[in-house]
């Protein structure tokens, strides 16, 4: 293997690094989230903002993404992002009061914010060819961070106390950023700069960019709903922390397996209408099982929520990628989705915090979900490849 492939192995390595990093300082809250609202006195709206915070924070940030990548060159916002998501998570061993929780999820929506920003840029302009492929693979690399901090930080709170359990994720935040400082050394004095040759495109006066928003942030506020509710769901059902931890990690799993399959197979559908079809429709029936029997449907649900939301991610991601082949026009409309995407998907858990303090039930939430991915069903019919034009009109 010569050099210059050896370094592309690398850097594709190096970028997994980094996307599994970007979820566990909020994949973890939800297994502890009784735990934390007890030691803590967090109500369930209050408790919700730990993961409405990073998550809101993400998407403003990423509205910004064409001032951040004036400010830095890709190697170096992802450097300063998971930074900060290191500090975040290692503070959170000595600063454990409600307040400071919350600081530390707005301190890690910012260093998210700014490595997922950046990212894709970086990841269409180093590997044009296969952007999608690689793009998945980074999305997967975020599920699989996710999944590996749902089913173990219960288990590290039982031992350790759920201080050391949200606190041990700075570990691989560290080996993380060592691993891109060494894979990206040659990108030291590489700007990520608008093309000469591409005029720079205005989305917030786009109807399809806005479209793209809408359904990345629908899709998206499937994800952030489970990641924060599921377990206190099934622990208010009976189930121990520990138990519905891992009914969480095994649908983060599920999330992966789906990434991985849309990686593989994505290259078949040149018309991405129809695997988000079949991700909408699994999202739908995993919600059912919630509503209808969550104990004994518990697993189908969790398999099922997993595989949808899982596909549905990458898919929205790629089906942004898909409208712009410029580099840095691409990132900026994929900020631009993320951003305003990540807003709405932020409001999901803080309704769903709101709606248990006051039903003591979730069921509320599930439906309203449902209602979601019906709207999703409707836009989706709108993304036809010959539409895809559409941005730049």
């Amino acid at each position: 293997m010569n050099r210059n492939r050896c370094l592309h192995v690398l850097t594709i390595i190096a970028i997994v690094g980094i996307a599994l990093n970007l979820r566990p300082v909020i994949a973890a809250i939800g297994p502890l989230l009784d735990m934390i609202e007890v030691e803590t006195g967090l109500s369930h709206t209050q408790s919700s903002l730990l993961t409405t915070l990073p998550v809101f924070v993400m998407g403003l940030c990423a509205l910004f993404a064409r001032q951040i990548a004036g400010l830095f060159t890709e190697r170096s916002g992802v450097i300063l992002g998971i930074t900060l998501i290191f500090v975040a998570c290692g503070t959170r061993f000595v600063a454990t009061s409600g307040l400071s929780l919350l600081s530390s999820a707005v301190l890690a929506g910012v260093g998210i914010a700014l490595a997922q920003t950046l990212l894709p840029a970086f990841i269409k302009r180093n590997y044009p060819n296969e952007a999608g492929r690689v793009f998945a693979l980074y999305t997967t690399g975020i599920m699989a961070g996710a999944a590996i901090a749902a089913s173990s930080s219960a288990m590290f709170a039982e031992r350790s106390g759920w201080p050391f359990a949200l606190s041990i994720w700075a570990i691989p935040g560290l080996l993380a950023l060592m691993l891109w400082l060494w894979a990206t050394k040659s990108e030291v004095s590489l700007k990520a700069k608008p093309s000469i040759q591409t005029k720079r495109q205005n989305f917030w006066r786009n109807r399809r960019a806005w479209e793209l928003m809408l359904f990345f942030g629908v899709g998206t506020a499937a994800y952030t709903l489970v990641l924060a509710w599921l377990p206190p769901y099934y622990t208010n059902l009976g189930w121990q922390p520990s138990a519905a931890g891992f009914l969480l990690g095994g649908l983060t799993l599920a999330e992966v397996i789906a990434g991985l399959a849309v990686s593989a197979w994505i290259g078949h559908f040149n018309d991405r209408r129809q695997p988000l079809f079949a991700a909408l429709f699994l999202l739908i029936a995993g919600l059912a099982c919630l509503i209808l029997a969550p104990l004994k449907l518990a697993l189908l649900a969790s398999l099922l929520l997993g595989f949808g939301i899982g596909a549905l991610f990458p898919l929205s991601l790629i089906l942004t990628l898909d409208h712009i082949h410029d580099p840095t026009e691409a990132g900026m409309l994929t900020a631009f989705v993320q951003g305003g995407g990540y807003i709405i998907a932020s409001l999901m858990p803080l309704l769903a915090g709101v709606m248990r303090d006051q039903f003591a039930d979730l069921t509320q939430a599930w439906v309203a979900m449902i209602i979601g991915a019906i709207l999703l069903l409707i836009l989706c019919l709108r993304f036809s490849p010959s539409s895809y034009k559409n941005i730049h009109s």
